[in-house]
């Protein structure tokens, strides 16, 4: 089939100039008149058009008169000529893209299909039984289906979105349907693999002895580092403590180590926690910056008691940083919660392709090498946690800028996890506290209000962290800003969310490094005295807090609803700002003013639309050992600067189909150059 040319698309572009005579007889002579008003352009005048478009897609009024003169044409049709480019590339990929989604989406069907047909015939047609003729060789085979089963059922929410965007009115009954199958297929499995969870079950345990040694040694395997002083493990003395099985690949893809360690008191009580980590959900809102998704794939055990003591499941995570540019990290494993003794209980984590041998290791693109927690109630509503995160990750490609936080372990690491926990835990204590100072929480006169500010304000941050991650809930696009900066550009559809806006959302995000320590920039981004220095919507008019509520022990943990006063009109901002030793955070959203009334009043905030922004910002990497406690509570490095992650979101059409247009794309990159910029004057690192 022959493709358009650039010629045709020029001549389409020009036909609206066209006024074009209708009242012809001939519909020929009429189609010749046109065709003679079609301008086709030189081959010399393509090739130096092409090599513009390559350097800038959007080229300025400037860039266009010149190109005009050079090539001989008219300001109008170079005009025209790049805008139909531009239309050209985006149709083909979204072609690229709607073929993909149509591909992924019939090979889901395809492997429930062959599961759905597999299961039938392993059981018995009279009583449903499993058939015992096969055995083992089913075993072999139902296991390579069931790590296959256990994605599908992680993957059910994008799914559903594939399907929306073919048939919007078979999402519903699609998605039961796959349900319906993934279910029959956990039954099926727990119902005839018993040597299988057998041998599960003991790892399990060969897991939990691993963890205590690894949680409770000391040197020498564990050396503490004179440069930062974390500390790292001697795999020597651990291949000869812990044998050397655990270090073989055993033919899988290279991959790089990742082992760390971190001790943390967090302010919650055992059970709560130990409870935390057993429920799917409740352990993705323990750490939404980290978990993109999460799935319970099957139990193995049920365990004894309200707290689970001996409860083994299967489980699947897609664990993520907060930007685009480094992929996520895909783990199966086997979680394993023991009572130790009185006050102490363990979590372990290990991942169990050692059993399933015959599983691809395409499949699984991280294991998990004995990890997790030993947690020690303290008696006073405190938490001892030691957690260790051991990780086999197939190396892959690391955009430059994350490369030393990601490669250090930092980025995945124990450090990472436990402050984040630590966090979340003061978050739960101040949300249910009903005796906060007054000096910590001002400008709202009800504990009711209070509660409903803090649930609003945390699930703006969920959103946020879902909203810019690399999962595979996107598809992002890469395009660069005039000052330079890679920005990832994604979009997506809301068709009856309610607590985010109805219609088309553009999100686009951006990285830089800057060389500024992480808790500066995070003090100067969340200072309403300066906002009118970087943000554009405040016009550089007054910022003023009319409520503060602290969320957490550092005074950087708080939640803040500001008014901007401008000449056009005052327009309410909630701002949550979130900091603890490795990461900080400052999101932030227009709200409704009649609803942010409501909400201060009391009144249930789920249904409130908000469209989070905001910033995350981690250290770069290249940190000293820390030598002085500061008044923050935590130990701050002496040196290091910071990267940081920018992240407008913006509804450009309150219709759900409309679509995504240039205008729109080139309004936020406008936004995100202006702001950054902005931010780099104020800190007086323009040149970075």
């Amino acid at each position: 089939m022959r493709s358009r040319s650039d010629d045709d698309l020029e001549g389409e572009g020009e036909h609206d100039e066209d006024d074009g005579d209708g009242d012809g007889d001939d519909a020929d002579k009429n189609k010749k008149k046109k065709r003679k008003k079609y301008h086709r352009h030189t081959a010399e005048q393509i090739r130096e058009m092409e090599a513009l478009f390559k350097e800038s897609p959007h080229p300025d009024e400037k860039q266009r008169q010149q190109l005009s003169k050079q090539l001989g044409l008219a300001p109008r049709q170079v005009k025209f000529w790049f805008q139909n480019r531009r239309t050209q590339i985006k149709a083909i990929q979204e072609r690229h893209e709607n073929s993909l989604l149509k591909t992924e989406m019939d090979k889901l069907r395809e492997e429930n299909k062959t599961m759905r047909e597999t299961i039938n015939k392993a059981c018995c047609p009279n009583c449903g039984t499993a058939t015992t003729s096969r055995g083992t060789a089913l075993t072999t085979e139902e296991q390579q289906l069931r790590i296959e089963n256990a994605k599908l059922k992680a993957e059910v929410e994008k799914l559903r979105v594939v399907i929306g965007k073919y048939s919007p009115g078979a999402t519903a009954s699609c998605s039961a349907e796959n349900d319906q199958e993934n279910r029959s297929s956990l039954d099926f499995y727990t119902g005839i693999f018993g040597l299988d969870k057998t041998r599960i079950t003991e790892i399990a345990n060969q897991a939990m002895e691993e963890l205590k040694k690894m949680a409770t040694a000391g040197e020498p395997l564990w050396i503490r580092s004179v440069e930062t002083g974390r500390e790292i493990l001697n795999y020597d003395e651990y291949t000869k403590e812990f044998g050397s099985e655990n270090s073989s690949n055993n033919g899988r893809p290279k991959r790089s180590i990742e082992a760390s360690r971190e001790t943390r008191v967090v302010f919650v009580d055992l059970p709560r926690l130990v409870q935390s980590f057993m429920d799917v959900n409740r352990w993705k809102e323990m750490f939404p910056c980290l978990i993109s998704k999460a799935a319970t794939v099957d139990v193995i055990c049920n365990g004894e008691g309200a707290n689970r003591n001996g409860a083994v499941q299967l489980m699947f995570a897609e664990v993520q940083m907060l930007t685009p540019m480094v992929p996520t990290r895909e783990v199966y494993f086997v979680r394993y919660c023991k009572q130790l003794n009185a006050e102490q209980w363990a979590i372990v984590d290990v991942s169990i392709d050692k059993v399933e041998d015959n599983i691809d290791a395409s499949l699984v693109k991280c294991r998990k090498r004995p990890s997790g927690c030993i947690i020690e109630d303290k008696s006073n509503g405190h938490c001892k946690v030691i957690w260790v995160e051991h990780l086999e990750c197939q190396k892959s490609a690391v955009h430059t800028m994350f490369r030393t936080v990601v490669h250090s372990g930092l980025a995945f690491g124990a450090r990472h996890w436990i402050a984040t926990l630590q966090l979340q835990c003061e978050r739960l204590v101040f949300f249910m506290a009903t005796n906060v100072p007054t000096k910590d929480s001002t400008g709202v006169a009800t504990l009711a209000g209070r509660k409903s500010i803090l649930k609003l304000a945390q699930r703006m941050t969920w959103s946020f962290c879902r909203a810019i991650g690399a999962s595979s809930y996107h598809t992002w696009s890469k395009v660069s800003s005039k000052t330079g900066e890679d920005i990832r550009i994604s979009s997506r559809k809301n068709l009856n969310e309610p607590g985010e806006p109805v219609g088309l959302i553009l999100c686009a995000v951006s990285s830089v490094w800057l060389p500024v320590p992480p808790h500066i920039l995070f003090d100067f981004l969340r200072d309403e005295a300066r906002r009118n220095e970087w943000d554009i919507m405040s016009n550089g008019g007054p910022v003023q807090a009319t409520a503060n509520l602290a969320k957490g022990q550092d005074r950087g943990n708080a939640v803040t609803i500001l008014k901007m006063k401008s000449k056009e009109n005052n327009m309410w901002v909630l701002q949550d700002s979130c900091t603890n030793a490795y990461e900080s955070m400052v999101i932030y959203a227009p709200v409704d003013t009649n609803g942010m009334q409501s909400v201060i009043n009391g009144c249930d905030s789920s249904n409130l639309a908000i469209l989070p922004s905001g910033f995350s910002i981690l250290p770069d990497g290249h940190e000293s050992r820390p030598l002085v406690i500061t008044s923050r509570q935590e130990e701050k490095s002496t040196e290091g600067g910071s990267l940081l992650t920018i992240a407008f979101q913006i509804l450009t059409n309150t219709s759900p189909t409309a679509k995504l247009t240039m205008e729109s794309v080139e309004s936020v990159n406008a936004l995100i150059s202006c702001t950054l910029k902005n931010i780099k004057t104020s800190l007086q690192c323009e040149d970075s």
